[in-house]
Parts: C-alpha cells; structure tokens; sequence
C-alpha cells in the first residue's frame, strides 16, 4: 500500500470517529464498563497520544543523520505478521491499567475532535516526504533516499520500522480500535436499559 492510499484510510477512519462524536455526551465519553477498563474517551485519547509518539518517530527515521534511536533494526516475527496482514488481529489487547500506559479521561468533545483533527494534519503533512523516499520511482534516483528508507525506530512489540511502516502502523492501530468503540457503544447502551 502506497502513502496516499494509507492516508486515504486514515482520513476515512478519521472521519468516522469525528462524525460519531456527535451523538454522544460527556458521560458516555467518560462512563467505563468496569473499573479496569477503559472509557470512551480514554480511547481517543489513546489513539491520538500513541499517534504523536508514532509520528515522531516517523520523522527520526526520515533524519538523514539519524538520531541515537534510528538503527538497521528489522521487525520482529510479530512485526511481519502484522504487515503481511495489513490489519491488526481482531483480539482484544488487555494491558494492566498503569500511569504511564492508561490514557486520561478527555476534558471535552472538543479536545478530542482537535486531537483527532491534528493528526490527521500531521499525517498529511508527513505524508508527501515518506512518498518522496518510498516511491518506486523517486527511490531509486538518489543514494541518500536508500540510506533513509533503510532507517528504522524500535517498537516494542513489532520491532524496527521504517517510515512508511509507522504511518501505516497508525491507520491499522486507529482501524483496530474501531472494534473497541464498538464495544464499549454497545456496554453503553446496554448499561442504559
């Protein structure tokens, strides 16, 4: 899948999530199944946090010199599963609520309609220099575009990703959550009899 393809879905789950907002008040956002469990808004918070950290990385890859996190790194088994596939697993992902990992409620609907908003204004704005490295054609026209596409940032489970690979991380991680929203849309309605 190419970049414009990649930020096309992106925009469309963008979108989706945007749109969906609009029928749903704060005590929905806030309201948790279960105590270990995440809110509504907590998953969009989720979603636009890990994607700022996800496109910083993006760009360490794109930095000619590289920084003390860019390496030759290759993905883990994981990490290729996950890209032959194109799509997360539809398994629910439990991670033991902790500070650094559980996300904040959101203050408003406002915080994140922006939050969702400035990624994807991010994600368009990096787009066209990860299609200038990674395009089969600009590609092979310069020594240091193969030096950058072979730039990798570690995730902890997926291992070394290149440029391209992190914005396509970040339109599957915001597609996968689409099956939590759902859940935790139906745990709503059913908690409202």
């Amino acid at each position: 899948m190419d970049t414009k393809e990649i930020l096309g879905k992106f925009e469309e789950t963008v979108t989706t999530y945007i749109r969906e907002l609009d029928g749903v008040s704060l005590d929905q956002l806030l309201w948790k199944p279960a105590e270990d469990e995440w809110s509504l808004g907590q998953m969009y918070m989720h979603l636009i946090r890990s994607a700022q950290w996800q496109l910083r990385n993006a760009a360490l890859c794109l930095e000619p010199g590289g920084g003390t996190e860019v390496s030759r790194e290759g993905k883990t088994q994981l990490g290729e599963k996950l890209f032959t596939m194109g799509s997360f697993p539809p398994d629910r992902v439990r991670v033991p609520p902790s500070p650094q990992y559980t996300p904040p409620q959101p203050e408003s609907k406002e915080q994140l309609v922006g939050g969702m908003q400035d990624t994807l204004r991010k994600m368009s704005e990096i787009e066209p220099e990860i299609a200038l490295v990674f395009d089969p054609i600009t590609e092979g026209r310069s020594e240091s575009s193969k030096e950058i596409a072979r730039n990798t940032v570690s995730h902890p489970q997926f291992g070394g990703l290149n440029a391209l690979e992190w914005l396509h991380l970040i339109e599957m991680h915001y597609r996968h959550h689409l099956l939590q929203k759902q859940r935790l849309d139906k745990a709503w309605r059913e908690a409202q009899g």
